[in-house]
């Protein structure tokens, strides 16, 4: 019965599945956009509001393999109802929110409801699609992540002039809402109550997450190398972030080898080696990690420039956007019509030779005006590769497991799209930062106009992400000229445009880099979720 009610009715389930998939994506780019506002709200520096975005993201990543578990437990139509009932409480927090800390809380709890909700997501594909069906609807899941991104921007943008930042979240209320009305149109399922949790895997994978994530994502803000003033502490005069990298590389390795203890001793792993354990499925993994991390390095290099060199607003950043999140969008769902035509191995080295030619091309025409018709070429020639890659490496490391291990790959999905985002984000982050540094001091020093005497009253660190209105106001504060305030801000715009553009260089480095893992990728159709004993059939030597 509830095979026939699917056909009939095929996509109304994944509506509801991409719904959740947007739900997550929007709370993600609201809060970099509405950090203004939630600045202005609680009185808080810039750095509270980062700490949100930042525990939302541990939350993610470091329990999202424990989430797969648990909906294997108690099935996944109802763990699902459950998850997005735990985002809808903490949207309730986030809103109503009286101090920065009720706002901490509030994505805190959102970040393990997300953690629950990646791997349920993939699971659920898996039990109500099949075939070219199954293919399309991994499509639709990166088209709806990537439109939530572009309707972020704008509806905040919208909002945050008129009403306020409370009331884009509320909005997701709504939304978490209808979520829960319709989800009873997803398949019952039944739990596995032998499926047992890993304690000590559960221990082990979190805290090395959340401690390379943290490592991570303040590498520019403690020091890459030596600690900087702002380092809670130091060894030895080192910097806590490589510390927190290594500790947390040495925990992830600890919990892969207890894992593989565990499935040698027969009992349940917190996640299922089987994911990741050939060279098809780890070059599809190390693709998906690197193209996820351009993603993110470019989401934050572009508004980064555009709102805080520039001075524009959050509106202004969403149409500037928009090309790139358009393009991502409509190929991330049609690029499954290539795949009766091409294989993965050859749709995946198109896609990164278009992101790399994007990229390159971004790196010469880049501009102050993002109207111009070859920035718009570059960012669409970028967004059409990265979301072809998208969907299909996503697509060949679903059907490369049988049906059962759907939840482990979704966990796999949400760990590395997480580490990639904050991998890219803050490498981006701090390559941006050196070279601007590099730039500004090597122009001032070339400039007679803008004296030592003049450079000593300012702390150039600080300098580097100022509008050129704040730039102005600090120079104001010292004892320049006229022509001195002139040529200083002359000197900052164009270190800032030539950062962006070696930023973009990087971009295209990387993508052509990446073609060659892909040589590793399988030759055959992503489509249906193969059944076990069919996977160890087909992986099975041919006879002489």
């Amino acid at each position: 019965m509830s095979t026939n009610k699917t056909v009939c009715d095929p996509w109304l389930p994944m509506i509801v599945i991409a719904m959740g998939q947007a739900l997550m994506s929007f709370n993600v780019a609201a809060l970099p956009v509405s950090m203004g506002g939630m600045v202005e709200s609680f009185g808080v520096p810039p750095t509270t509001i980062g700490t949100a975005i930042i525990m939302y993201s541990m939350g993610v990543s470091g329990f999202v393999l424990l989430g797969a578990k648990l909906g294997q437990r108690f099935g996944s139509k109802i763990f699902f109802q459950a998850s997005v009932a735990l985002f809808l409480i903490a949207l309730v927090l986030v809103v109503f929110s009286p101090s920065a800390k009720f706002l901490l809380l509030g994505q805190a709890l959102a970040g393990l409801a997300g953690a629950a909700l990646v791997p349920t997501l993939v699971v659920l594909i898996s039990n109500h699609y099949h075939g070219e069906q199954q293919a399309k609807a991994v499509g639709f899941l990166g088209s709806a992540r990537a439109a939530a991104g572009v309707l972020a921007f704008l509806i905040i943008g919208s909002l945050e002039r008129f009403v306020g930042w409370r009331a884009a979240f509320g909005l997701l209320i709504i939304h978490a809402l209808a979520i829960l009305i319709l989800s009873y149109k997803l398949k019952p399922s039944h739990g596995r109550p032998e499926v047992k949790i890993d304690i000590i895997g559960v221990i082990l994978a979190a805290s090395g997450i959340i401690i390379l994530t943290l490592g991570v994502n303040n590498i520019r803000n403690w020091g890459i190398f030596l600690a900087g003033p702002n380092a809670p502490f130091e060894l030895l005069g080192l910097s806590p972030a490589p510390l927190m990298f290594c500790a947390g590389v040495i925990l992830i390795s600890a919990f892969l080898a207890w894992t593989r203890k565990r499935e040698v001793d027969g009992k349940t792993p917190l996640f299922a080696l089987q994911v990741i354990e050939s060279p098809k499925e780890r070059a599809a993994v190390l693709a998906m990690f690197t193209i996820v991390a351009m993603e993110a390095a470019l989401n934050f290099s572009v508004p980064l420039y555009i709102q805080i060199v520039q001075g524009r607003s959050a509106f202004d950043t969403a149409i500037a956007m928009m090309p790139f999140n358009l393009s991502v969008f409509f190929t991330a769902f049609l690029v499954v019509k290539l795949y009766d035509r091409f294989s993965p191995k050859q749709i995946a080295k198109y896609g990164f030779l278009l992101a790399a030619a994007g990229a390159y091309w971004l790196t010469f025409v880049v501009t102050n005006n993002w109207s111009s018709f070859p920035v718009l070429i570059g960012l669409v020639t970028f967004g059409v590769g990265q979301g072809a890659l998208v969907t299909l490496l996503f697509n060949v490391l679903v059907t490369s497991s049988p049906k059962e291990l759907a939840a482990d790959v979704g966990s796999m999905r949400g760990t590395a799209n997480n580490l990639a985002a904050s991998m890219g984000t803050a490498l981006m982050g701090a390559l941006v930062v050196g070279i601007l540094s590099a730039g500004v001091m090597k122009a001032i020093t070339a400039n007679p106009v803008l004296t030592p005497e003049l450079t000593s009253q300012l702390n150039l660190d600080n300098i580097n992400f100022l509008s050129n209105e704040r730039l102005a106001e600090r120079l104001k504060q010292t004892t320049a000229s006229p022509e001195q305030i002139e040529q200083g801000l002359a000197v900052n715009e164009a270190a800032r445009l030539r950062a962006l553009q070696v930023a973009f260089f990087f971009f295209f480095l990387l993508a052509l880099l990446s073609i060659f893992p892909c040589g590793r990728l399988p030759d055959y159709r992503p489509g249906e979720i193969p059944e076990e004993d069919e996977l160890a059939h087909s992986t099975d030597p041919k006879p002489a």
